[in-house]
């Protein structure tokens, strides 16, 4: 085992330790149930590396991952040219790992088989020729973006966000770039803390046709000012309630095992099991899954960020513990369908 506590470069989350991890394993749980995966991340920067060489020991761990959905994370952008553009290059980056993946000589899953890019939406009208440029570079996997609006007065939430603006979602300009969404059948990935859900909703209502997905159960904060978790937990479950009626917005399930939920899961001298990271994560989950309906809900991996206090046999097999209770034609729904359905993924 390390013998010291993770570094945490973004402040939110814990930096992966395999040697930590690699105390506990466990018998996978429901071993052919199909799996996508809507959210992971790659990255080599900062000396963490999360290739796809990464993601596939992970997938090998025994779950039945069918595919998966990368989503942004400023990773691999284009050194030069005009700076609108630049994100483009982790689109190219990305669907430079599908085809990899799609060699078969990663394993059976279909990695990267969507995209969820990057674009400024406060270039406002301008951002069509970069979500233009996307769609191009995405050899016809990329299927959106994300403009993180996460953002809190307390640096030490905020973290790597503490430079972003306030109100973001509700700023004029930028809604003029996400009225270039909808046209160009792009959806939008929406992460931010959960004191913005209120901001989401109201987006959401004003854009009707867009296809939006609230990331990591809405982003409920654990830390700082937000440490009382019992009053935390009602502002946030009023928020969900609230946003669960806009039918355009689905929600992902997972994004709890970052530092932000506040649990000490990574400082513990062993990992957790499937078990204690489900009663950890239950009140989040139900709650979510009773707001949006299971055919609203897609569980992610938030690999690696949520990879610094569980594995990801832990981390689905919780999942699948926290489903046990739902039909088999809900399961599909919150393992599978939903994911492929909304991302319009091209399986099989």
């Amino acid at each position: 085992m390390a013998s010291t506590l993770p570094t945490t470069r973004s402040g939110l989350y814990a930096d992966p330790r395999e040697d930590w991890l690699a105390q506990h394993t466990e018998e996978i749980i429901d071993p052919a149930r199909p799996i996508v995966d809507p959210h992971h991340h790659l990255w080599d920067r900062g000396g963490q590396r999360y290739l796809i060489e990464e993601i596939t020991a992970d997938i090998a761990s025994g779950h039945n991952i069918v595919a998966t959905v990368y989503v942004e994370a400023r990773s691999m952008y284009r050194a030069r040219g005009p700076e609108a553009l630049r994100p483009v290059g982790e689109i190219e980056f990305a669907n430079g790992a599908a085809a990899m993946s799609a060699s078969g000589g990663y394993g059976p899953a279909a990695i990267c088989a969507g995209i969820v890019g990057h674009a400024n939406l406060l270039l406002g009208e301008g951002a069509r020729d970069v979500l233009e440029a996307e769609i191009a570079a995405g050899g016809g996997r990329f299927r959106g973006i994300r403009h993180s609006s996460a953002w809190d007065a307390d640096a030490d939430v905020a973290g790597m966000y503490a430079t972003r603006p306030k109100g973001l979602l509700l700023d004029p300009t930028f809604r003029k770039g996400f009225a270039c969404l909808a046209p160009l059948a792009l959806s939008f990935d929406a992460w931010l803390f959960h004191p913005q859900i209120g901001e989401l909703t109201d987006l959401a209502r004003a854009f009707p046709q867009t296809r939006i997905v609230l990331d990591h159960c809405g982003g409920p904060v654990g830390l700082g000012g937000y440490a009382n978790r019992e009053e935390v937990f009602k502002v946030w479950k009023a928020a969900i309630l609230e946003i669960a009626k806009c039918p355009n917005v689905v929600v992902k399930l997972g994004g709890l095992a970052m530092r932000l939920l506040g649990y000490d899961f990574h400082e513990r001298p062993r990992p957790p099991s499937s078990k204690e990271a489900a009663e950890a994560w239950r009140p989040y989950i139900e709650t979510c899954i009773d707001a949006f309906g299971p055919e609203r809900g897609m569980f992610e991996s938030n690999f690696p960020p949520d990879k610094g206090q569980c594995s990801y046999q832990v981390i689905f097999n919780a999942f699948k513990r926290l489903a046990a209770q739902y039909s088999d034609a809900e399961k599909t729904a919150l393992f599978s369908k939903t994911a492929t359905d909304f991302y319009r993924l091209k399986l099989g």
